[in-house]
Formats: structure tokens, sequence, C-alpha cells
């Protein structure tokens, strides 16, 4: 199972917490389809003619850009690599850019799942937040997909927020199973280097994000969910149905992919391949047939580690059997000690040789991890 990322760097706004590129300059953007043409051909080979199992068009904000645009980056990977039937072919779009006109030329090109940022149901939230779309907006744009024809819709929520009160995010989660969602991801607001967030709080402007307020809200995600009938199959996404995201679980699984645009990564089992950040540098680059990538081998012990990020996070968690089978005896003791006082302490359960995190566990996630991992000797 492999998986195609597009990654658009472009965004037509500027939200308080992140530092995506902001254009709405045709040039730069023609100039970067153009280059992620050549890069699509580039890297027919990479996956050696793997069959493609996801396709995801994400970054920034991939829906402003041109259907005809979108359907000459989706026509030029079919014409390149082995896409099996029924692929899921995921597109991130904004509240504000769904259209019904819009809606129907991204199910003609094939697109068959939406990811709608809609990140809170609350005007406060998302004037914060500095989105351009309204909670009505939000709600509408939801309703329109679904009356277009989409079966396949997961939206984002981002909880942890300043002014966000529990009753206000325990509204926004009931409001999901009303619309008939199926699948969501819940992030935690996090500060990201210069970004309008960081500089809100280091001025005092606005107070740090309380981590008690953030963990607190996790749990209520937890509880509300599990009440709903969601499966939190990882940490941050949520499903009824088994509804995975195909793509994301092909990530936590380690299935090897190809990532295309700057900053995009690609994974082919052995090695990590990864692009340049710099829109202009890529896009000049890749014209002047020039390296514009950087490659690192992985070895056995980041595999083990990356093996134990990932795995732990999920419904599936960590398999006994496949540490012993893939990892020397030293790597398997190691997991086999360190993992004991988790054990003891009920922040993981041993279920039949797979070990998961409990909801307690889930709470320092990346602390148990980090013990978890192989630190070879200096």
């Amino acid at each position: 199972m492999s998986g195609i990322y597009i990654h658009i760097p472009y965004c037509k706004q500027k939200c308080t917490y992140c530092n995506f590129h902001f254009s709405t300059n045709t040039k730069n953007v023609e100039e970067m389809i153009s280059a992620m043409l050549i890069e699509i051909e580039n890297k027919k080979n990479y996956l050696k003619k793997n069959e493609i199992h996801t396709i995801y068009f994400g970054g920034g904000t991939p829906s402003f850009i041109e259907s005809k645009k979108l359907n000459e980056l989706l026509e030029k990977i079919k014409s390149l690599y082995k896409i099996i039937e029924n692929a899921e072919i995921t597109i991130e779009l904004n509240p504000d850019d769904i259209t019904e006109t819009k809606l129907k030329e991204l199910k003609s090109i094939g697109f068959n799942r939406l990811s709608i940022g809609v990140q809170s149901f609350f005007e406060e939230d998302l004037k914060f937040m500095n989105r351009s779309h309204s909670g009505k907006e939000a709600i509408d744009s939801i309703k329109l997909s679904q009356k277009s024809g989409f079966k396949n819709i997961t939206i984002d929520l981002i909880y942890g927020l300043p002014n966000l009160s529990n009753t206000n995010w325990k509204k926004n989660l009931t409001k999901i199973n009303a619309l008939g969602i199926e699948h969501f991801s819940a992030y935690a607001l996090t500060v990201e280097p210069k970004t309008k967030l960081d500089y809100l709080i280091k001025s005092k402007k606005i107070n740090a994000i309380s981590d008690d307020k953030i963990v607190e809200q996790f749990k209520i995600l937890q509880e509300k969910t599990s009440n709903m009938g969601f499966v939190q199959y990882e940490i941050s996404n949520f499903c009824k149905s088994e509804n995975y995201s195909k793509h994301n679980s092909s990530y936590w699984k380690r299935k090897n992919y190809i990532g295309i645009g700057p900053s995009a990564h690609s994974f082919n089992g052995n090695q990590r391949q990864w692009n340049i950040k710099s829109n202009s540098k890529y896009i000049e680059k890749i014209k002047k047939k020039e390296k514009y990538f950087e490659i690192e081998n992985i070895s056995e012990i980041e595999k083990y580690n990356e093996y134990i990020l990932t795995s732990l996070r999920t419904i599936w968690g960590v398999n006994h059997d496949y540490i012993k089978s893939n990892f020397d005896e030293k790597i398997n003791l190691n997991f086999k000690n360190s993992v004991k006082k988790w054990l003891d302490t009920k922040n993981v359960i041993n279920k039949n040789g797979h070990y998961n995190l409990t909801n307690k566990g889930m709470i320092i996630a990346d602390s148990i991890s980090s013990d978890l991992f192989f630190v070879q000797d200096s």
C-alpha cells in the first residue's frame, strides 16, 4: 500500500497559529504547478512501480487553486503510476472555498474524499484564529458537500484555545455528530515560532496556552466521542464504522509514500528524502535540473524508534512479534525492559502481545515513546 502526497504550499489567508506562504499571484502558482509536474515525473520509479492506494492534496490551501490545475497534477500521476481502482483521493478545503460548482469540478476530476478545515463552529474562536469563514459557513459547507454526493468527509477541530470554554468544546463535538460526520481530527493548539500567536504570547497580549486546559479538553474529547460511538484510532483521529483515513493510516503503519512539492517528504522503507523548503528555490532548482532534495539512509535503530513513535499512537499499537522478527536481541530486550514501568503505572496495556496506550497514557504519549526508544551507547 503506497501513497502520494501533493504539498501545495500556498494559502489565501494567514491564520494566527501557522505560517504558510500567502499567495494569490497566478504566475507564482503556475510556476509551482509546472515544477511539481516535473517532480512527479522525476519520482516515477521511486516506489518501484508499487500500486498507489491513496493520493492526498494538502498544504496550504489547495482548494483555492483552479480545478484545471489540480486536474493537471492528477492526470500526470495517473499517466505515470499504477493507481488502484477506488483509490482514496483527498483534497483539503476551506469552508468558504466550497461552492456547488467547485464540488462538481472536484468530483469530476476524481476526488472522492474531502478534508474541511472547520477548526471551530464558534465565531469568537474563528476570529481569534484569523479564519476567513464563519461558523454558519462551516455548517453550510459540510451540508453542501454531502448534498453534492461526497460521502467520505473529514473535518478538523482545534481545542486548547485561550477563550474556548469546556461547554463550547462539548458543543463543537456534538455538532459533528448532528451533521453526520463519520471522521474528524482534533488537535491541541500549539505555538509555532514566528507566528502571530507566538508574537501575541511573547508580547503578553494573550496568556500562554495552559497545559492543564489542554489536558482537560483532551479528556472531554475522549469521553464525548466514546459516548457518540467514535473510535479513537489514533491520538488525534476519530471515526465511526472503521472509516479510517487510509492515507494517514499508511504513514502510521510506515508504508511507502512519495511527497511532491516544497518541504515534502518521501519514504521507501530504507531511505527518507525531503525537498527544499523555499518555494522559489524549489522552482528554480527544478527548472535548472539541480538537486532539490536531501536523502538519508535509515538505520535499524532509527527504524525501530520510528516504529515505536508511530505505532504506539494508534489503535493497532506496538506488536512485540514484529519487534522480535525485525530487530536484533538488544533492541528486543530494550523494549521489554523499558515498557514494564509503563505497564505497571497503567499508561500502557498489553493485549496479546500488542502494546497500546491507555487513555491516561495518551496524555503523555511523547514521553512514553521517547522512553521506549533504543539509544546507542556512545
